[in-house]
């Protein structure tokens, strides 16, 4: 076999895993979009887009009294941002002390980080529960804002931790010469370059709200204080009522703030794909 027609079917071959998985990951997007445009409560429907499509759900989703969606949408907003915005602070300020100081207890703490993400967040539920209920932070945004936050500064601050580990060290140097203190050689030095991996932090921060059910399903018991997730499963919790299509209605709905965030970070995701890939 000629080394032409080698390359060939590996070309061809690659094109048709791509294929395979665009398939895969396309078909339950579209499903969910047809069904969601499906006037009636059924999943099925004989074509992929109904014949008779409808934005109905989508209307009443929004403008319906019994619907609660807009107070669930602005739940998810106020904390996916503030878990996004709080997480890139503190995780960049962790990893700023433990990539550029020396200090007791430096190696075991960032080997307790690395044990910590060993076990599934599962294990910790009722301890969180119990932590929540003595700090008066239970059936409370501000008290899942807090374990978000939390939970994800371990592995945050190991990725962020190599990312300022490649910055070097001479910056730092040169801006105490020039009179920065620790804090200004971290604002002005070292945040301005690690824009990229932050962006990284602030987007995966943002998305997990929206799309978390089991967290907020054990803090929160108020209706008006739930979230996307938790919210949008009463759609399909009630036997007697399992309005499916109001259920993937509301579910397309999630990823706009995720794709207008996306949008607005992409320069940052891209420019630091092409600064790794130069850096030595």
């Amino acid at each position: 076999m000629s080394r032409k027609t080698k390359s060939i079917i590996e070309v061809t071959l690659i094109y048709l895993f791509i294929a395979f998985m665009f398939v895969v990951i396309a078909y339950p997007l579209l499903w969910t979009i047809g069904m969601s445009l499906n006037p009636g409560t059924s999943l099925y429907s004989a074509t992929l887009i109904p014949e008779n499509a409808s934005l109905e759900h989508y209307k009443w989703l929004f403008t319906s009294p019994q619907s609660d969606y807009l107070t669930w949408y602005k739940n998810s907003l106020l904390v996916a941002a503030a878990n996004s915005i709080l997480s890139v602070f503190f995780t960049a300020l962790i990893a700023y002390a433990f990539s550029r100081y020396q200090f007791a207890g430096r190696k075991y703490g960032l080997y307790a980080f690395l044990v910590l993400q060993m076990f599934p967040s599962l294990m910790a539920m009722v301890a969180l529960y119990i932590l929540l209920n003595m700090l008066g932070l239970l059936d409370s945004l501000w008290g899942l804002i807090l374990i978000y936050v939390g939970g994800q500064i371990p592995f945050n601050a190991w990725l962020v931790k190599g990312y300022f580990d490649t910055i070097p060290r001479e910056l730092d140097e040169a801006a105490r010469i020039d009179g920065a203190g620790h804090l200004g050689v971290f604002f002005k030095i070292m945040l301005p370059l690690a824009k990229p991996i932050l962006a990284v932090v602030a987007l995966f921060n943002f998305m997990a709200p929206f799309t978390d059910f089991l967290l907020p399903s054990i803090i929160l018991r108020d209706p008006d204080k739930y979230t996307l997730a938790l919210g949008l499963f009463n759609f399909i919790n009630d036997k007697f009522a399992n309005n499916f299509t109001r259920f993937a209605a509301g579910s397309i709905l999630i990823a706009a703030p995720i794709a207008v965030v996306f949008l607005f970070l992409q320069r940052y995701l891209i420019s630091g794909l092409t600064a790794g890939g130069t850096k030595g």
